[in-house]
């Protein structure tokens, strides 16, 4: 199954605003999930960038998001949810700042999960995905791009 993931703040392909940045407020966007199973008991999400230098680069890591949750905020998130580790070596959002040249693509990865994965706070994307390889009954994504 597929999950819709979308923001009112860019469409699908098209470019972040500066303000979910590291050239602006660096707040979490704002996004909308659809399409949960009805047997799904969480969610989890994974931000990242494929196209950073040194390979993918993890901007985001949050799971415990409760599956009846459609919304998450601009700049929070709901009661519940967990932060792993990110690639800037914080257990928050850390939004797109890539290096002068192309735009990079920003993934924000969505999984309705069937259980918890067993994983502490804190944990790395590698970790979760790990912790939740056999739970995931449907997944979706959004990417954003930009570019300095």
């Amino acid at each position: 199954m597929n999950l819709i993931v979308a923001s009112a703040a860019f469409e699908d392909g098209e470019t972040v605003p500066q303000q979910y940045t590291c050239d602006g407020a660096d707040v979490s966007p704002p996004l909308e999930v659809s399409g949960v199973p009805s047997e799904a008991s969480e969610l989890a999400l994974i931000m990242e960038d494929p196209d950073a230098p040194g390979g993918t680069f993890v901007h985001w890591v949050l799971w415990g998001i409760g599956a009846s949750v459609t919304s998450l905020p601009e700049g929070g998130v709901p009661d519940g949810a967990v932060h792993g580790s990110t690639d800037f070596g914080r257990n928050e959002y850390g939004g797109p700042c890539p290096p002068p040249g192309e735009p990079h693509r920003y993934i924000f990865n969505v999984y309705a999960l069937s259980g918890t994965p067993d994983v502490e706070p804190g944990a790395s994307a590698d970790d979760l995905r790990a912790a939740f390889e056999s739970l995931v009954l449907a997944e979706g994504s959004l990417i954003g791009l930009y570019g300095r």
